[in-house]
């Protein structure tokens, strides 16, 4: 439990996940808790088979653009720190997103008349605080300077969600 105190620390832009080694167990659990999560929220807002679809493709990519990133740079030996610390942070905003998807349930059932800006500037939030997160980790655990750090976290959320809802589209 520590562990995991210790990596959710990261979404708040506490600790260096360089410093947290996790066993193997610890980062297989995170996968499978993310694709739970990414199937529940994708179940919302779509057909569950799709949604479940679209989430296998985006951990597909997730586990390609880290690793291509480690290969290209040889820094390999951060593999298991950098998808366990992505990934983890990601399910407590999957996490989060799930509660915006109901928040957004209860609206649309008491009619609420602002439902649509609240739901959209959750998500703006969420989305938002992802890519500083995601910056925020390859700036600890690679060293890069912020705006390289920024702009991987983009290309990470480009490749990572939009290639897969592309794919999904066609």
């Amino acid at each position: 439990m520590s562990l995991l105190i210790k990596y959710l620390a990261l979404c708040w832009f506490i600790n260096n996940p360089a410093d947290l080694v996790p066993p193997k167990s610890f980062m297989w659990k995170t996968v499978v808790f993310y694709l739970i999560s990414g199937c529940i929220v994708e179940g919302l807002i779509a057909d569950p088979a799709d949604g479940s679809l679209e989430v296998f493709l985006r951990t597909i990519m997730a586990f390609s653009s880290i690793a291509t990133l480690l290969l290209i740079t040889k820094k390999w030996r951060y593999f298991n720190q950098l998808f366990t610390a992505i990934f983890v942070c990601e399910n407590f905003i999957m996490t989060l997103a799930i509660a915006a998807e109901a928040l957004d349930f209860i609206m649309v059932m008491n009619k609420e008349e602002y439902r649509e800006e609240v739901s959209i500037g959750l998500a703006v939030l969420l989305v938002g605080w992802y890519l500083a997160i995601v910056s925020y980790i390859f700036r600890q655990l690679l060293s890069y300077k912020m705006s390289t750090s920024i702009i991987l976290a983009f290309g990470y959320f480009v490749l990572t969600y939009g290639l897969p809802m592309l794919v999904m589209d066609i």
